[in-house]
């Protein structure tokens, strides 16, 4: 009986938070920008959450597979014993609905890069993230807000969007960050991004999309210190439905808190070059 009363007051806890984090901003007037207009982006922000592992829910797991071979600063084993730091966190996942709504031939393709992610996922090899996992890796990053111009830094591999406030066509070319446009609706900055190559994947578990996707983001002050984050993925090719994932960012609130360099690329020269050196290392 303690028991089920202590779980239903956590639950409840919990239902007062969401609904907090979901409906916070009625009442709140966010300070305005350079523009006098509209709400003032500019900070240093971060998920909290485990969305880079999986964006669905999922349990606490052990993510390291044993393999031949250098794992990015890691000199070259034949079996890794990492104990928990090849572990996976559980979370709560951050799919409104719970679940990614992939065609068959997409869901068979993300069980395939699940189970051999650590040869596939574009983040081990330090290739640019991509939208939306940008914005949830376990890094910062740091709004720009002029008064005609939004501009995002990130802190993992040095990577940077500029979001066109003016219509800028269509993407000139596919990149791994892809085409920012934006837009105010109201108090939420809304971000249409288009042209991203079909390389990049959304978390470590495979989740993957195509070239065709479309990403439409939003930006909710919630209070002075977090903000609200929402992207849906319109993606015909791989998914049978749109679908959008939803989290809170929050400011870093350090006295220095700054962007730090993370050269990204300096910790995967022996996994993608090893192979080249004129003596190998030894294993």
């Amino acid at each position: 009986m303690r028991l089920m009363r202590l779980l239903v007051a956590v639950s409840v806890g919990v239902l007062v938070s969401v609904s907090s984090l979901t409906h916070g901003a009625e009442g709140y007037k966010a300070p305005r920008g350079p523009d006098g207009k509209h709400p003032d982006l500019n900070g240093i922000w971060q998920a909290l959450n485990s969305a880079n592992y999986n964006l669905e829910m999922h349990t606490a797991s052990h993510s390291m597979q044993l393999r031949e071979g250098p794992l990015g600063p890691l000199p070259a084993v034949k079996t890794l014993y990492l104990g928990a730091v090849g572990a996976v966190p559980p979370g709560l996942g951050v799919v409104v609905g719970g679940s990614i709504p992939y065609k068959p031939e997409a869901l068979a393709k993300k069980q395939e890069n699940q189970a051999n992610w650590i040869d596939r996922d574009p983040e081990v090899k330090c290739y640019l993230p991509g939208v939306p996992r940008a914005t949830y890796m376990p890094q910062p990053f740091q709004i720009f807000q002029n008064v005609d111009s939004v501009f995002i830094a990130y802190q993992y591999a040095g990577a940077t969007r500029e979001i066109y406030m003016d219509d800028p066509g269509e993407a000139p070319i596919d990149s791994w960050m892809g085409w920012s446009h934006g837009k105010w609706e109201g108090d939420t900055l809304v971000v249409d991004v288009t042209g991203q190559l079909d390389s990049t994947w959304f978390d470590r578990a495979g989740n993957h999309h195509s070239a065709m996707m479309k990403v439409t983001e939003r930006y909710t002050l919630l209070g002075p210190n977090h903000m609200q984050y929402e992207a849906t993925i319109d993606d015909p090719e791989t998914f049978t439905d749109t679908w959008t994932i939803r989290m809170p960012l929050y400011r870093r609130m350090e006295a220095n808190a700054q962007l730090m360099e993370f050269r990204c690329v300096e910790f995967v020269e022996e996994l993608l070059y090893g192979e080249w050196r004129r003596e190998p290392l030894p294993r």
